[in-house]
Protein backbone atom coordinates (compact mmCIF):
# COMPACT_ATOMS: atom_id res chain seq x y z
CA UNK A 1 0.00 0.00 0.00
CA UNK A 2 1.39 3.58 -0.61
CA UNK A 3 0.82 5.90 1.74
CA UNK A 4 3.58 8.19 1.16
CA UNK A 5 3.75 10.32 -2.49
CA UNK A 6 7.61 10.49 -3.27
CA UNK A 7 6.94 13.72 -5.43
CA UNK A 8 5.26 15.63 -1.72
CA UNK A 9 8.55 13.84 -0.24
CA UNK A 10 10.67 15.83 -2.32
CA UNK A 11 9.20 18.86 -2.32
CA UNK A 12 9.70 18.42 1.63
CA UNK A 13 13.22 17.86 0.60
CA UNK A 14 13.75 20.76 -1.37
CA UNK A 15 13.05 22.63 1.57
CA UNK A 16 14.28 22.13 4.66
CA UNK A 17 18.38 21.79 6.30
CA UNK A 18 20.81 20.00 3.36
CA UNK A 19 21.77 16.72 4.22
CA UNK A 20 25.20 16.67 5.32
CA UNK A 21 27.89 15.30 2.65
CA UNK A 22 29.20 12.95 5.60
CA UNK A 23 25.60 11.40 5.63
CA UNK A 24 25.44 11.21 1.88
CA UNK A 25 28.35 8.75 1.84
CA UNK A 26 26.69 6.51 4.46
CA UNK A 27 24.00 6.47 2.21
CA UNK A 28 25.57 5.34 -0.83
CA UNK A 29 27.36 2.71 1.60
CA UNK A 30 24.25 1.49 2.83
CA UNK A 31 22.78 0.34 -0.51
CA UNK A 32 26.35 -0.54 -1.66
CA UNK A 33 26.83 -2.86 1.33
CA UNK A 34 23.92 -3.80 3.05
CA UNK A 35 20.81 -6.19 1.41
CA UNK A 36 17.96 -3.62 3.23
CA UNK A 37 18.83 -0.39 2.33
CA UNK A 38 15.18 0.57 2.90
CA UNK A 39 15.41 0.28 6.94
CA UNK A 40 17.83 3.76 6.81
CA UNK A 41 16.51 6.30 8.13
CA UNK A 42 17.31 9.08 5.42
CA UNK A 43 17.27 12.76 4.77
CA UNK A 44 13.81 13.72 6.15
CA UNK A 45 13.35 11.29 8.94
CA UNK A 46 16.89 11.96 10.17
CA UNK A 47 16.68 15.56 9.98
CA UNK A 48 13.44 15.64 11.82
CA UNK A 49 15.36 13.21 14.48
CA UNK A 50 18.32 15.98 14.94
CA UNK A 51 15.58 18.78 15.40
CA UNK A 52 13.63 16.68 18.02
CA UNK A 53 16.66 16.50 19.65
CA UNK A 54 17.41 19.89 19.42
CA UNK A 55 13.72 20.57 21.35
CA UNK A 56 14.64 18.94 23.88
CA UNK A 57 17.81 20.16 24.91
CA UNK A 58 19.16 16.55 24.73
CA UNK A 59 21.94 15.33 26.26
CA UNK A 60 21.63 11.93 26.79
CA UNK A 61 19.94 9.73 23.73
CA UNK A 62 18.89 6.10 23.84
CA UNK A 63 18.71 4.31 20.23
CA UNK A 64 17.54 0.46 19.55
CA UNK A 65 18.61 -1.00 16.26
CA UNK A 66 21.30 0.94 15.12
CA UNK A 67 21.21 -0.49 11.31
CA UNK A 68 24.43 1.51 9.43
CA UNK A 69 24.48 4.57 11.84
CA UNK A 70 22.70 7.00 10.02
CA UNK A 71 19.84 8.20 13.00
CA UNK A 72 22.38 7.68 15.50
CA UNK A 73 24.46 10.67 14.11
CA UNK A 74 21.59 12.48 13.13
CA UNK A 75 21.28 12.53 16.89
CA UNK A 76 24.50 13.29 17.85
CA UNK A 77 24.94 16.54 15.45
CA UNK A 78 22.13 18.01 18.21
CA UNK A 79 24.00 17.14 21.33
CA UNK A 80 26.48 18.93 22.85
CA UNK A 81 30.05 18.02 22.80
CA UNK A 82 29.90 15.94 26.06
CA UNK A 83 26.32 14.23 25.03
CA UNK A 84 25.78 10.64 24.12
CA UNK A 85 24.00 8.33 21.57
CA UNK A 86 23.89 5.16 23.48
CA UNK A 87 22.69 2.84 20.25
CA UNK A 88 22.06 -1.02 21.13
CA UNK A 89 22.18 -3.55 17.73
CA UNK A 90 21.49 -6.88 17.88
CA UNK A 91 23.17 -7.74 14.54
CA UNK A 92 26.74 -8.64 15.62
CA UNK A 93 27.34 -9.21 11.94
CA UNK A 94 27.41 -4.95 11.77
CA UNK A 95 29.87 -4.59 14.63
CA UNK A 96 32.69 -3.59 12.18
CA UNK A 97 30.73 -1.47 9.49
CA UNK A 98 29.65 0.51 12.57
CA UNK A 99 32.77 0.77 14.31
CA UNK A 100 34.46 2.28 11.24
CA UNK A 101 31.09 4.53 10.77
CA UNK A 102 31.89 5.79 13.80
CA UNK A 103 35.51 6.23 13.56
CA UNK A 104 35.20 8.12 9.80
CA UNK A 105 32.64 10.71 11.56
CA UNK A 106 35.56 11.75 13.79
CA UNK A 107 34.48 14.40 16.65
CA UNK A 108 30.55 13.75 16.16
CA UNK A 109 31.32 9.98 16.20
CA UNK A 110 32.79 10.39 19.54
CA UNK A 111 29.22 10.75 21.00
CA UNK A 112 28.07 7.29 20.04
CA UNK A 113 28.62 4.37 22.35
CA UNK A 114 27.86 1.55 20.33
CA UNK A 115 26.38 -1.78 21.98
CA UNK A 116 26.03 -4.68 20.41
CA UNK A 117 23.30 -7.48 21.65
CA UNK A 118 19.86 -7.21 22.71
CA UNK A 119 19.11 -4.12 23.61
CA UNK A 120 16.60 -5.14 26.88
CA UNK A 121 19.41 -7.15 28.08
CA UNK A 122 22.07 -3.90 28.14
CA UNK A 123 19.90 -0.93 28.75
CA UNK A 124 19.47 -1.43 32.17
CA UNK A 125 23.34 -1.66 32.65
CA UNK A 126 23.75 1.74 30.86
CA UNK A 127 24.40 4.77 33.43
CA UNK A 128 22.22 7.17 32.28
CA UNK A 129 18.76 9.23 32.27
CA UNK A 130 17.62 9.70 28.79
CA UNK A 131 16.45 12.77 27.32
CA UNK A 132 15.00 10.88 23.81
CA UNK A 133 14.46 7.65 23.17
CA UNK A 134 14.36 5.71 19.58
CA UNK A 135 12.93 2.85 19.19
CA UNK A 136 13.73 1.36 15.57
CA UNK A 137 14.35 -2.37 16.33
CA UNK A 138 12.55 -5.51 15.80
CA UNK A 139 8.83 -4.71 15.64
CA UNK A 140 8.01 -7.63 17.43
CA UNK A 141 9.20 -6.24 20.41
CA UNK A 142 8.44 -2.59 20.57
CA UNK A 143 5.85 -3.12 23.40
CA UNK A 144 8.90 -5.05 25.55
CA UNK A 145 11.30 -2.29 24.20
CA UNK A 146 9.28 0.60 25.24
CA UNK A 147 8.69 -1.25 29.15
CA UNK A 148 12.89 -1.71 29.01
CA UNK A 149 13.15 2.01 27.91
CA UNK A 150 10.71 3.78 30.15
CA UNK A 151 12.52 4.00 33.49
CA UNK A 152 15.41 5.50 32.18
CA UNK A 153 13.46 8.39 30.56
CA UNK A 154 13.50 11.34 32.52
CA UNK A 155 9.91 13.10 33.14
CA UNK A 156 9.34 15.30 30.16
CA UNK A 157 11.22 12.92 28.12
CA UNK A 158 10.75 12.39 24.27
CA UNK A 159 10.18 8.54 22.80
CA UNK A 160 10.15 8.21 19.18
CA UNK A 161 8.62 4.88 17.52
CA UNK A 162 9.68 4.44 13.87
CA UNK A 163 7.57 2.75 10.96
CA UNK A 164 4.22 2.72 13.34
CA UNK A 165 1.99 2.59 10.31
CA UNK A 166 4.00 -0.54 8.57
CA UNK A 167 3.67 0.75 4.86
CA UNK A 168 -0.33 0.59 5.54
CA UNK A 169 -0.19 -3.02 7.11
CA UNK A 170 -2.20 -2.18 10.19
CA UNK A 171 -5.18 -1.02 8.34
CA UNK A 172 -5.46 -4.89 7.77
CA UNK A 173 -8.87 -6.39 9.05
CA UNK A 174 -6.70 -9.90 10.23
CA UNK A 175 -3.25 -8.90 9.84
CA UNK A 176 -1.45 -12.33 10.58
CA UNK A 177 2.44 -11.41 10.39
CA UNK A 178 4.15 -11.27 13.30
CA UNK A 179 5.75 -7.33 12.72
CA UNK A 180 2.50 -6.01 11.88
CA UNK A 181 0.77 -7.29 14.92
CA UNK A 182 3.52 -6.33 16.96
CA UNK A 183 3.36 -3.02 15.72
CA UNK A 184 -0.73 -3.25 15.82
CA UNK A 185 -0.30 -3.57 19.82
CA UNK A 186 2.07 -1.15 20.23
CA UNK A 187 -0.15 1.51 18.10
CA UNK A 188 -3.28 0.16 20.64
CA UNK A 189 -1.40 0.47 24.22
CA UNK A 190 -0.14 3.73 23.91
CA UNK A 191 -2.74 5.60 22.34
CA UNK A 192 -4.21 5.03 25.80
CA UNK A 193 -1.38 4.80 28.44
CA UNK A 194 -1.46 7.58 30.83
CA UNK A 195 2.10 7.28 31.30
CA UNK A 196 2.61 9.51 27.94
CA UNK A 197 0.76 12.48 25.54
CA UNK A 198 1.24 10.35 22.34
CA UNK A 199 0.44 12.01 18.62
CA UNK A 200 1.40 9.49 15.35
CA UNK A 201 2.49 11.20 12.48
CA UNK A 202 2.17 10.17 9.05
CA UNK A 203 6.11 10.66 7.88
CA UNK A 204 7.22 8.12 5.66
CA UNK A 205 6.28 5.18 7.68
CA UNK A 206 4.73 6.48 10.05
CA UNK A 207 6.11 7.95 13.08
CA UNK A 208 4.59 7.97 17.15
CA UNK A 209 5.90 10.60 18.86
CA UNK A 210 5.86 9.94 23.03
CA UNK A 211 6.03 12.33 25.57
CA UNK A 212 6.94 11.07 29.57
CA UNK A 213 4.30 12.83 31.86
Amino acid sequence: MNIWDENIEQYLLDHIEPEPEFLKQLTRKTHLYTLKPRMLSGHLEGRLLKFFCLMANARNVLEIGTFTGYSALCMAEALPPDGRVHTCEINDEMEEFLTQVFADAGELGQRVSLHIGDANVTIPSIDAVFDVAFLDGNKRHYLQDLETVYPKMRKGGLIIADNTLWDGHVLEDSPKDAQTLGIDAFNDKVAHDSRFTVVMLPVRDGMTLLRVN
